[in-house]
């Protein structure tokens, strides 16, 4: 109730002023439990090891977080779209709960400044600030409750940050076009995937080849199988396969190309 009291007084004063100054600025948010929210900031590469040799991070909020935005979009989508089935609202909501869609928002809130990494390399810092904007709502919807997280993603942060306009123009879902271009055509398409062993990372991801008619013509690689396995299509319908060399791959490539 007299948040409008407090907050100006926690903005100019005390240990964390600086961070909730940022906070606010970011979400409008007076944060009941500001260390949730330094929690979420806290990449996997940076750690930080406890007494007793646990390690903590922003992996947890990140499940938390992930799971609260798909909800909310769900509930936004519903609302919005109708008419429209449940496999439309289901390529619209991967859409917006993308990786790079969430890194987007992350990055045009300002998140990306504040995020605390020890990661090197393009592919270790691909999606660490959509991951972080995920802990974030995880922060979020524990301190301040599921509705006022609702509002704050709908009205604020997608009202101010996504333009559905956009996103139904995109495409995003590689993978769903390729396995239905396959069984239009009457191809068989299998991708396989594991975890890239080739990474020196201590967090390997996972590399995935695809197989039209038992040809590898894709590879791709990503922090989960989903994601590994969405490079993967990606890479057939831009015509960087894994093995070009073969006629029939090339023909393959050909008419998925003309059907993109």
């Amino acid at each position: 109730m007299f948040d409008f009291l407090i907050r100006p007084l926690r903005r100019r004063f005390g240990r964390d002023k600086a961070f909730y100054a940022a906070i606010d600025d970011m979400f409008g948010i007076l944060p009941h439990n500001i260390e949730l929210y330094k929690l979420a900031l806290i990449h996997k590469s940076a750690s930080v090891e406890l007494d007793d040799g646990s390690h903590i991070n922003n992996e947890r909020l990140e499940f938390l977080g992930d799971a609260v935005i798909e909800s909310i979009t769900s509930d936004y989508l519903f609302i919005e779209f109708p008419d429209r089935d449940e496999g439309f609202m289901t390529q619209i909501r991967s859409k917006i709960v993308s990786r790079q869609s969430l890194n987007a928002i992350a990055s045009k809130i300002g998140l990306d400044r504040y995020v605390i990494s020890n990661a090197v390399g393009n592919m270790s810092q691909k999606h660490i600030y959509g991951d972080a904007f995920e802990a974030m709502m995880g922060a979020i919807y524990l301190d301040q409750g599921y509705d006022f997280a609702n509002r704050l993603l709908i009205n604020d942060i997608f009202g101010r940050y996504l333009s559905l306009d956009d996103v139904l123009r995109s495409e995003t879902d590689f993978k769903s076009r390729l396995i239905e271009w396959c069984q239009k055509k009457h191809y068989t398409i299998e991708f396989r995937t594991d975890h890239d062993r080739s990474s020196s990372s201590p967090h390997p991801g996972f590399y995935s080849v695809v197989y039209i008619d038992g040809i590898a013509v894709g590879h791709g690689t990503g922090d989960s199988k989903k994601e590994a396995e969405q490079h993967a299509a990606y890479s057939v319908s831009q015509g960087t396969p894994q093995a070009l060399n073969d006629e029939s791959s090339a023909k393959i490539l050909d008419r998925y190309d003309k059907y993109l």
